[in-house]
């Protein structure tokens, strides 16, 4: 069934720009140098393309995503506000790399911090701030690992918060793809931090050194990271109209052919590939009966919105369909899945989503359940 015939045929409400012009094959994606890649869509969590993208790598600083993250996830649930004075350890102060250049003799607010970890990626700034929130970088790994397990990171371990070189700290490209997702989706209000394109503290101004945020203005994130074992690596994401990728490069060749390869994955995504859309979060999209209960049937809907990405001009092409248990009983809890929406384009799956009750059903009284239960016993 085709998405319009499967509009009309459920009613859903949802006008589509559908274009007829025949699509145009999508050339080969650009092969690059980096021994670890992945473009994807953040809409969809589709993989446009990739090249040992689970494989397990030295992440350098690509790290302090994840230090942000959890700073991120500590102001939104106020366990840490901005304008928090921290005192400086003479460890932070001493750590080696990029630095933030902040004084041990000086208290630094907690968005200062964060903007050194994040701009300047100063690893002194990062271990401070690591420090004031778990006492010991050690104890704040564990938090870092507890996010990444929960955000179902499975090829990411973490023993430090700055990404300097350590025994058994690594990550893939797929899941700092899915970090990055998480990050622009969790935390709208601090994600335009990542954006910023120079810091100045004690009286030092350094630039962002992720080159795109100057080169490209769809660019507004996010992190870059470098060691002689990580090589140079770059997360980073970029938003044109309605569709947004993330390009993640690990272990490129140099600091240049970092910021090229990206270009090069979003120029190749966003000219062949288009974002759609679909339908809204918690509208109906089907009814599906309910034996037993008050109502004779529950709308169901799906909980997010729902997007998807195809190679240009194949919209038309995609076919829907939905599946629901044949003897849904009451009670029904509101938001409990009882069904699946399925996208394919020709032979290939593209997504799946739950369908979820949009409301409660909750038992009827004796006598419904009764004429139910010879209903069903009738059609056994």
């Amino acid at each position: 069934m085709s998405i319009r015939s499967f509009l009309a045929r459920h009613a859903f409400g949802l006008l589509l720009a559908v274009g007829t012009a025949h699509a145009a094959p999508v050339p080969s994606a650009p092969q690059l140098g980096a021994r670890s890649y992945v473009l994807y869509d953040y809409h969809t969590g589709q993989v446009l393309t990739a090249q040992d993208a689970e494989s397990q790598h030295p992440p350098a600083s690509l790290t302090k995503i994840m230090t942000a993250y959890v700073a991120f996830d500590a102001l939104k649930k106020g366990e840490l506000k901005l304008d928090e004075q921290i005192t400086i350890s003479k460890d932070a102060w001493r750590t080696g790399g990029s630095r933030s250049f902040i004084d041990p003799a000086k208290p630094v607010p907690v968005e200062v911090l964060i903007h050194g970890v994040l701009t300047q990626s100063g690893n002194d700034a990062t271990l401070a701030l690591a420090e004031h929130m778990a006492g010991t970088e050690t104890a704040f790994a564990d938090l870092m690992n507890a996010q990444a397990k929960r955000l179902g990171l499975t090829q990411t371990h973490f023993v430090n918060s700055h990404g300097l070189p350590a025994d058994d700290h690594y990550t893939s490209a797929l899941d700092m793809a899915h970090l990055a997702a998480a990050t622009i989706r969790d935390f709208p209000d601090y994600y335009p931090w990542y954006s910023l394109k120079s810091f100045t503290w004690n009286n030092i101004t350094q630039p962002n050194r992720n080159r795109l945020l100057f080169w490209d203005k769809t660019v507004d994130g996010l992190k870059t990271g470098f060691t002689d074992a990580a090589g140079y690596c770059l997360v980073t994401s970029a938003k044109r109209d309605d569709m947004r990728l993330i390009a993640v490069v690990m272990g490129s060749a140099s600091d240049q052919s970092r910021f090229q390869e990206a270009q090069a994955l979003f120029n190749w995504g966003f000219r062949f590939y288009e974002t759609h859309r679909l339908y809204p979060a918690g509208e109906k999209r089907t009814d599906a009966p309910v034996f037993g209960g008050e109502e004779r049937s529950v709308p169901l809907g799906l909980a997010d919105d729902l997007y998807v990405t195809v190679p240009r001009g194949k919209y038309d092409e995609l076919a829907a369909s939905v599946e629901v248990a044949p003897r849904l009983m009451a009670p029904v809890v509101k938001d409990s899945a009882q069904g699946t929406l399925r996208l394919k384009l020709g032979d290939d799956v593209l997504l799946e989503r739950p369908l979820v009750a949009l409301a409660d059903v909750g038992e009827g009284n004796i006598f419904r359940r009764a004429i139910d239960a010879a209903r069903l016993w009738w059609q056994e």
